[in-house]
């Protein structure tokens, strides 16, 4: 046989994620993105001790994507307030640390990214549970107590 299972697998793979995103809560997604990032950045980290250099920017870069399209676009700094504005800082701290990393084939600087992320997720993950939800369920509407510091919808 060719490619075929390959491209099957593949193919199956993608719609399963499609279908997970798709029926996901906005807290769930935030958790994607942080899990994304993180097993980019374990690969990458990979393919710096086996010297496959160009497989080590591709995982970087998604890694530094998902960071930057993903997390830090769904911040709402008008409604987060500081909390948005300090998590803006802290992911744009990851980005470039991400980037120091490639440059310079550094997995220290991986390591620090990868410690960061964990920490935010742990953080993010343990938001649901005290509000009695679990993380993979819908967020219910926030309510209009007046309050424009709040988070909603998983945008901080």
């Amino acid at each position: 046989m060719t490619g075929y299972p390959r491209s099957a697998v593949h193919a199956y793979t993608k719609h399963a994620l499609e279908n997970e995103i798709n029926s996901a809560s906005p807290h769930k997604l935030i958790l994607m993105l942080f899990d994304g990032a993180l097993a980019s950045i374990a690969q990458a980290r990979l393919h710096i001790e086996s010297s496959q250099i160009a497989a080590k920017g591709n995982a970087i870069s998604k890694a530094i994507a998902i960071v930057e399209e993903g997390l830090r676009l769904s911040l709402d700094k008008n409604v987060g307030g500081e909390l948005a504005q300090n998590l803006d800082a802290l992911y744009e701290y990851i980005s470039h640390c991400l980037l120091m990393a490639n440059i310079q084939n550094d997995i220290a600087m991986l390591d620090e990214s990868s410690t960061l992320l964990i920490q935010l997720r742990d953080a993010w993950q343990a938001i649901a549970p005290q509000a009695g939800t679990s993380p993979t369920d819908p967020v219910p509407p926030a309510p209009d107590n007046g309050d424009r510091n709040t988070a909603s919808y998983g945008k901080v």
